[in-house]
C-alpha cells in the first residue's frame, strides 16, 4: 500500500519541522517548498495527495498559488489546506471560492491539524454511498463515480474533488432542493457561517463546466440548489 503524500509549504523551517514530525509520525511521505514558485513545482513534480499552503509566502502567495493549482488540469484535484495566521473573513472566503478544502489558522493544534488532514482525504475520496459502485448518464452527460470521472459528449471534464463532491451531492438526490446550509455541512464538511456565496461560486464554476448541460442544476430562489428531475 502506498504512503499518502503531503505538500507542505511554509517559509518558517520551524513550522516545516513541525508539520513534518507530526504528519510523518501518523505515517505520511512529506515534501516541502518555501516559496510559491518551489511550491507549483513540487506540486507537477511530486503530484501529492494534499498540499497545506501558508498564506502568507514570499514571491507568489497562497492565494496565488491556490489559483494556479486550480487552474491547471494536472493539480486541480490535488485538496488543499490552507494555513495562514489570518483570521480576515475575506481570506478566507476568497480561499474556499478558490476551491481551498479547508482552513486553519495558526497557531494551531498539531493533533486537530493531523484530523483534518485525514478527514480532507477521506472527504477527497469519497464516492456517494447510493452510487458505490456505478455510472449515471443522461443525453450526453455521463459519470462514472467510483472513477471520480465526468464527461460530457464523450469529453472529459476536470473537476475539483470539492466541485465532484458538490455535483455528487445534487445528483444522488435528484430532483430534491439541496439549501445552501446543507450543502456547506455536506460538502465541505462543516458550516462555515456567513459563506454561502462559497456555494454560489462553485455552482457557478461547475455549470461552466458542464456546458450545454449547465441546465441540469436548478436554481430553487432563496432556497438553494437542485438537480432537474426527468421523468
Amino acid at each position: 500500500m502506498s504512503v499518502e503524500k503531503i505538500l507542505v509549504v511554509e517559509d518558517h523551517n520551524d513550522t516545516i519541522e513541525l508539520l513534518k514530525y507530526n504528519l510523518t509520525s501518523s505515517g505520511y511521505g512529506v515534501v516541502t517548498a518555501m516559496d510559491g514558485h518551489k511550491a507549483l513545482e513540487q506540486a507537477e513534480k511530486e503530484k501529492p495527495n494534499l498540499i497545506l499552503l501558508d498564506l502568507m509566502l514570499p514571491g507568489i502567495d497562497g492565494l496565488e498559488v491556490c489559483r494556479r493549482l486550480k487552474q491547471d488540469v494536472s493539480t486541480q484535484h490535488i485538496p488543499v489546506v490552507m494555513l495562514t495566521a489570518k483570521g480576515e473573513e475575506v481570506d478566507r472566503v476568497v480561499g474556499l471560492e478558490l476551491g481551498v478544502d479547508d482552513y486553519i489558522v495558526k497557531p494551531f493544534s498539531p493533533r486537530e491539524l493531523v484530523l483534518r488532514v485525514k478527514a480532507v482525504l477521506r472527504r477527497s475520496g469519497e464516492v456517494p454511498e447510493t452510487r458505490r459502485p456505478g455510472k449515471w448518464n443522461r443525453e450526453g452527460l455521463s459519470v462514472d463515480f467510483e472513477a471520480h470521472r465526468v464527461e460530457c459528449d464523450g469529453e472529459l471534464v476536470a473537476l475539483t474533488a470539492t466541485e465532484f463532491k458538490l455535483f455528487s451531492e445534487l445528483l444522488q438526490h435528484e430532483g430534491k432542493v439541496r439549501t445552501r446550509d446543507h450543502l456547506l455541512d455536506t460538502v465541505w464538511d462543516t458550516h462555515f457561517e456567513g459563506y454561502s456565496r462559497t456555494v454560489d461560486t462553485h455552482i457557478r464554476r461547475l455549470r461552466q463546466k458542464l456546458g450545454p448541460y449547465a441546465d441540469y442544476i436548478e436554481t430553487v430562489r432563496g432556497v438553494g440548489y437542485r438537480f432537474k428531475n426527468v421523468i
